[in-house]
Order: structure tokens, then sequence, then C-alpha cells
């Protein structure tokens, strides 16, 4: 997914100079060779179950583990010298809940907004993050975690929405909810027409979310409502609840986990995915025929940002945040706890370049890391394999196990930046051209649309107009070779897009693929029309703007590199065109229709595929249609037979129609051993080689102390200390602890590693929350501090051991920094510091005089 957005400007505005040259991301990096292609010639996938990875990896059976270990087991893995961590916030974990109204046999509780949000104060989020992952988490609120760059354009208003643990506070709202809606208390369990208020909750077994839905259970009990703990694995989970009407009830809640596989600068897609219906990743998820979850006012929001329908960026931050407020007021998805994760690394590999978004899961780090006299790396992960991983590039590749593999196995055209997150060119050059976000530019004459109806390219209206111009430049996939051999063309380009837009329009197409459709057709709707250049270069008129204008160019590329036509048209036979077909491409479509989901790795499936790619060579059948483009072809029947026998020769020789066009191929997948084989594509026609494509490790924005105690009589600000890439802005709010009342707010510039937060002279002593967020413009990550700080006015009085009136420049006057359990921190690790004898005292005493003055409520 993508969005977009650009400055009024009526000349081609070249982005090359976000391509970064390849000598530089090389220094610090020795590669092991100079050929074409990765560092290592074979990386090999195997399972390793939890309970013996670590031992596995301290053996050396394994080279890295990319499963989220328990924090636990991390705990001890660190005392191993062997060893070194990679660590990203790239788990997020969430509470989905079904919101499906009631029916006569079924009374659900969840239908009610006011019991959704309830919910909201039942997790203690404070008590997951430092007990149950150890300190290796902190509490999340809302969809963007702490450690994210839109986190500033929203904190202050999570700041002050005063979501909390509050489990007293969340039981009455239940039970004024449940009153109104006629159910009745009895022996501490809520009835309705007589029947005890079942809730079926779907706990996943695998990590620490067992644990979180065994807490939740508890407080949902304690609060009246009967639980039934449905315990599943990853894929009987997904299953459950992610292919099934909401009204059959199949389930209530479910403990989520997301993974994040890069940075985001400018977030359109997560917010979308997890607030608006439109997107298809809500209940009821945009399949024909289901209960669907709906909100107008989050969809009009959604695609607004999604579509980059704004004038600036104050507009943009605007709409974010009334849409962030809409998704907690709806409270469906309950955001928990964004986790840390590490994942242990021998030692001896080296080449490791860090995402600061994703880790070890990135599309960087296998590309360029290596053991030295090694030319093989053994990845560790829970499963290379499960029912639930498909192997399609339409509507597959949904789960981590499948897209840990092939991200390595293509070369998607464009890429974020591992440190901040913005867009940039990869394996396709762009030039982008806008008249945004008033105007508007003129689509030539020989530029075309795509007519689902009559399956062929046809000219855009005359007088097309479009917001932006995106010129792509294939020529690095156009002079290589996909990794069966034939070279890559323009073909490919045409029949992926044509096969997006006939799944989204064709009224027989977008019948099987409803959900495939829905999803698309806001998107594809801006899509104005494509032109031609030559056999490299495609024109793209869309109306799309942003103010960053790569974001335009990555929402314009609809060709991800990902397969050749001929697999693509194989597929679309097999899907749309058989008397009985046996496979959809996605899984909601499979549920609905009783078929199978497509997959191009399991031995069944491709021998179905095998049989229709023989009928077709056989009989001379190529998607003619498509290649044409105004008079001309881009494909020809000999190659077309060229590639068929290609594939033939592909299949036979690996046993799977997985060919794409990245440094690995996909050698061998082996479902049930539960292991991946990925070999070196060394063509000499592939552009890359080791080092060209390495950033190394980045210095991230740290918050390293506070004052914890401020002078008036002496000091009018609060000093803070700091470290990270400059320029660093930080973002603060004062608060009245007692009132919550904010008493100061601002941005500061610090120098020299120091920033000093200016007060007024008007502020009464005692206790204040400080909420502190440090973050850079080249570093997408943010660094967020909660603290408290005693505000005092007392005389000082000199002394004769005194010798300067003021302090010098990078010092600072505080008496020490709260930490532990006064302040939580993101960005920075999130491990807690250990905590001074003397200053405890000061921390319970602040603590004492926050709880008498909360009127009962209990703390987290």
């Amino acid at each position: 997914m993508r969005l977009v957005m650009v400055r009024i400007t009526l000349a081609l505005i070249l982005v090359a100079f976000l391509i970064i040259p390849l000598s530089v991301l090389a220094q610090g990096y020795q590669p092991p060779h100079t050929e074409p292609g990765p560092a290592v010639d074979v990386i090999r996938f195997r399972s390793f179950a939890e309970e013996i990875a670590p031992a596995a990896i301290e053996k050396g059976d394994m080279d890295v583990y990319f499963y989220n270990m328990r924090v636990s087991k991390i705990i001890q893995l660190e005392k191993n010298p062997d060893l070194t961590f990679v660590r990203a916030p790239s788990t997020s974990l969430s509470i989905i809940l079904n919101p499906a109204p009631s029916t006569e046999d079924s009374f659900n509780p969840f239908q009610l907004k006011k019991v959704r949000q309830a919910v909201q104060y039942l997790i203690n989020r404070d008590f997951i993050a430092k007990e149950i992952y150890k300190g290796r988490a902190v509490p999340m609120l809302a969809h963007v975690s702490p450690y994210e760059y839109d986190y500033i354009t929203i904190f202050d208003l999570l700041d002050s929405m005063g979501i909390r643990y509050d489990p007293e506070l969340g039981r009455k709202m239940i039970a004024e909810a449940l009153t109104e809606a006629g159910a009745v208390m009895k022996d501490g369990k809520w009835y309705y027409n007589n029947k005890p208020i079942v809730v079926k909750f779907v706990i996943r077994t695998e990590d620490e979310r067992r644990e979180i839905g065994e807490a939740l259970t508890k407080e949902l009990e304690r609060a009246g409502l009967t639980v039934e703990r449905i315990y599943h694995p990853f894929a009987q989970a997904i299953l459950r609840v992610y292919t099934t009407d909401p009204a059959e009830f199949q389930w209530h809640l479910y403990t989520e986990g997301w993974g994040k596989g890069a940075l985001e600068r400018y977030d359109f897609a997560t917010i979308n995915q997890m607030c608006a219906p439109w997107l298809g990743n809500m209940p009821g998820w945009l399949e024909r025929g289901y209960w669907q979850y709906s909100n107008k006012q989050l969809d009009e929001l959604g695609q607004r940002l999604f579509k980059g329908e704004f004038k600036d960026k104050q507009e943009r931050d605007k709409l974010y945040r009334q849409m962030t407020e809409l998704c907690l007021d709806e409270a469906v998805r309950i955001w928990v706890a964004t986790v840390l994760t590490s994942a242990p690394v021998r030692k001896e590999v080296k080449g490791i370049s860090e995402d600061l978004g994703a880790g070890v899961r990135s599309i960087w780090f296998l590309r360029n890391a290596y053991v030295e006299g090694k030319d093989e790396i053994t990845v560790g992960h829970l499963w290379v394999w499960t029912s639930r991983s498909v192997w399609n590039p339409v509507a597959g590749f949904n789960d981590v196990y499948s897209v840990d593999i092939w991200r390595n196995v293509v070369d998607p055209p464009i890429v974020r930046n591992p440190f901040t997150g913005i867009p940039m060119p990869f394996r396709a050059k762009y030039e982008v051209e806008t008249a945004g976000p008033d105007g508007k530019l003129k689509v030539p004459e020989d530029a075309v649309v795509w007519d689902a109806e009559q399956d062929k390219w046809v000219r855009a209206p005359s007088g097309t107009e479009a917001v932006s111009k995106v010129t792509f430049d294939y020529s690095l996939y156009t002079q290589s070779k996909w990794h069966h051999g034939i070279r890559i063309s323009m073909a490919d380009i045409l029949y992926r897009i044509a096969q997006i837009f006939d799944i989204t329009y064709d009224k027989e197409k977008s019948k099987i693929e409803a959900a495939i459709s829905a999803t698309s057709k806001p998107i594809l709707d801006t899509f104005k029309a494509f032109r031609v250049v030559d056999d490299h270069t495609l024109e793209v008129y869309v109306d799309f703007w942003h103010f960053d204008k790569n974001y335009i160019a990555e929402y314009a590329s609809l060709w991800s590199g990902g397969m050749p036509w001929e697999v693509l048209y194989l597929m679309d036979k097999e899907v749309f065109e058989k008397p009985r077909p046996l496979y959809t491409y996605s899984d909601t479509a499979a549920a609905r229709l009783a078929r199978q989901q497509l997959s191009l790795i399991l031995k069944e499936h491709v021998s179905v595929l095998r049989k229709t790619l023989l009928d077709i060579r056989r009989n001379g059948e190529y998607p003619s249609n498509v290649f044409n483009v105004l008079g001309k072809e881009y494909e020809t029947p000999e190659n077309a037979v060229a590639r068929y026998d290609a594939l033939l020769n592909w299949f036979n020789q690996h046993g799977h129609m997985v060919v794409s066009s990245g440094p690995f191929i996909l050698a061998t997948i082996d479902p049930a051993a539960q292991y991946a084989e990925l070999k070196a594509y060394r063509d000499p026609s592939y552009p890359f080689k080791p080092g060209d494509w390495f950033f190394g490790r980045a210095q991230r924005p740290e918050i390293t102390s506070v004052s914890s105690k401020v002078n008036l009589a002496a000091e009018r600000s609060i000093t803070v200390r700091v470290r990270g890439e400059p320029p660093l802005h930080l973002k603060y709010v004062l608060r009245n602890p007692v009132t919550g009342a904010e008493v100061a707010s601002g941005v500061v510039e610090p120098r020299d590693g120091v920033a000093d937060i200016p007060l007024e002279t008007s502020l009464t002593e005692g206790f204040y929350t400080l909420h502190l967020l440090l973050y850079s413009a080249s570093v997408s990550m943010v660094n967020e501090r909660k603290a408290t700080v005693e505000i005092v006015e007392e005389t000082v009085q000199a002394t004769a051991t005194t010798t300067a009136t003021q302090p010098q420049a990078g010092t600072t006057t505080q008496i020490t920094t709260i930490a532990a359990t006064t302040e939580t921190s993101a960005g920075g690790g999130g491990i807690p510091l250990l905590l001074p004898a003397a200053v405890a005292v000061i921390v319970v005493a602040a603590v004492a005089v926050l709880f008498l003055t909360r009127r009962g409520k209990k703390t987290p």
C-alpha cells in the first residue's frame, strides 16, 4: 500500500538526487566478492521450535533467528558473548473486537460502542510492558507506536484522552451499557433473555499473547462476562477470525500481532488498515455476503489521507488527528503494546544493515550478510510454512513466514529508506511532475487506459487531465532476466497493470474476488492514463498529490517487479476461466466459494497449473490483447512459447512456479519438511552486487536524562540531555498531575546535547508530569519519555566554595534523574534503569501524593 503528495510545480522534478551513490552506501562494508547478486551463495530457512531455538543458535545450528522469541529467553541469550542482537520496534499487539449485531441466539456485548470503549480501561498496558515483556515493550494507545514518526502528530491528543488502566471505570461502563440494553446481573454474571452473555476469546499460544489474553480474560470475567477461551496457534487463529462472517460469531475477541516491514515517515496505510472499513481489514473483510462493520466518516477521512486529498502538511496532519480520534472512539481495535524485538545473530555474521522499523526482517539484511570463510547462512524461524502461507502475488503473502522468504526473492521498483522511512528509487528510477494540489496536467492523446469490457487498451478520453505524472525508467529490469532466463520486458509490466484493472472492473471477475475489487476500486479510480514511451519507460497519470514527491512515485507504481506475465496469465486462467475452478486468489473468496487459495509452491496446485500450461502451449494461446497498445505489439507468439518452455523447465527443476527478479532464487521449498533454500542469482545481467545497498547502523535519537527537580529561584527551565543525528527537535507537554491540565507545551531545539524547556514564573510548587518526544529530521524514529518533575522555589545561598554564578555550558542543575518506576521511555531501548535509594524516596512520595488525589481510582 502507498500514499501521495507534492507542491505546485509545472516543471519536471527529477528525483535522481535520491538515488544514493552506491559507493557511499558501501563505505564500511567489506564485500566477500564482487559478483552480481547477494553476498552468500545459499540461504537455508529451517524451522526451530522456540523451546530449542536458544540452544540451537548458541550451538551454531543457525546464524540468526527471525521469530520474535520470548523476552525471558532473549534475556538469557544476552549473556552469551558469541551473540549480538538486532533490535527494532517491529511488533505491535492489539485486541480486535467483533461488533456484529446480536442475534436471537447470541447477544453480542461488543455490538455496543460503550462496551468496546470499556475494554480500553481493562488492559493494564504498563504491567504488560514492564512485567510480561520485562521492560522490552512500551504501552500503545493507537495504531501508531511511540517509536513512529507520526506519533509526533497525535501524541498530545492521546495524552489528553485519558486512556489508562482503570478496571473500576471499565466495569462501570460495561454495567451501564448492558443494563441499558436490557441485560441483568445474576450472581455476578450478566444474562440476556435468561442466557449468560458468553464471549469467545481466540488467544494465540506461541508467545506472550497467551499471558495477555489470560489477563484480559480475568478482567472481563470480573466485569461479569462469561469468557470461552479458545487457544489457537497462528494458522487456526487466522482461519477462524479473518476468513469467517462476523455474524457467525465464531469469535468475539482476538489477540492480534502485527509485524512491521519498513519504516513509514508519513503514515497513510496503517491508519486505514487498522481503522477504516474500506481497505478490507475490519470485521467483515469486505467479503461479499458477510456482515460488514461500516463507518462512512472513517472511510472518507481515510481515503482523503490515502489519496493525497489535502493541500499541505498541516491539513494532512489535521485529517490524521481527526481519523485517530474517531478510530479510538469506535474502539473496534484496541491497542496494547509495541515490542522492541531482539533478533539473536551469531557474532561472526558480517554486513548487517540496520532497518529501524523491521530489524532483521527487512529487504536489506540477507542481501549483504555473510560469514567470513563460508558461502551460506542458516535462518531459523518458528515455521517455514503453515496452512496460511500462501504463495501467490495477487492476494497471497499475508503471513510473516512466506514474506520473510519472498522479500529476498523479489526486487521492488521503489523501497523505503531504512533510516528515514521515505520512499526512494531501488530498481526503477523516476521523475515526478505535478500541478497539485490544486491544478491539473493535460494527458497526452496517445495515453491509454485498460477497458475491462472490451479487454483491451484504448485511448484515454479526449481532454483527460491528472494531478500528477510519474515517468518510470525500468531499464534496470528490462536489461536483466527473470530467474528462469527470460528477459524482463514491457509485456510483464503491461500484463500486471491490466490484471489489476480487470479483477476490479470486470463484472464476472469482481464477483469472484469481491474483496480485492472493493478495496482496489477507490485507488484505481485515481489512475487516469498510461503512456508507453519505449521498451523500458512508462508514464503514469494519477489524481494524487503529496508534499513529498517520492510518495507520488510510490503511489503511481502499480508494477511490483514480482513475477513474469506467463505466471500471472496461467493463474488467471485457473481462477477465472475454468468451467469448474478449484482456486481463488484471496482467502475470503476461498472461504465463501468453498475453494482453495491458489499457491505456487504446493504440489497439488502447481500440478494443475502445469497441465493448464501444457494446454495453452499446445493451443498456441497467449493474451495478445494485453500486449497490443494502439497497434504496437510488445510480445510475440514465438516469445510466448519460449516463456512457456522456460516455466516448464523451471517447474521440472524446482517443483514450484515461483519465478521472480531478486538476488536469490527459490531453489527448494518443502512445506512438509519445514525447509526452504535460496540460491544466489548470479546472472551477469543482474544489476546489483554485495555492498551496493549497505546502510550500516543508524544513530537513534535518545533522551539520556531529565531534571527531576527545578528551583524557580535559581533557574527557569527543565534541563533535558539528548543525543542523536542533528537536527534534533524536542516536543514537550507539562501537566498538572492532579487536574490533568496542560501547564506548558512547545518544541525546543537542543544545542550541544542539551535542551532547556522554559518555565513560567507563575508555576506553583509541586509535582508535574512531563511528556517528551525527541525526534530527528534525518531518522524517522521517535524517543518518548514520561517523567515526574518537582517544581520548588527556594532561596539560593552563596557558599565560600562557589566559583561561578551560572552553570557552565553543557551542565545541568538537576538533583537526579528519575528513572525506572517514574518514567517510561520509547525509542531508547525501553530497558529500565537502576533507581538510586535516595531517589526512590522522592518517587514514593510523589506516587503517594498522586494516588491520594485520584479519589480512590486504582492506578496501574
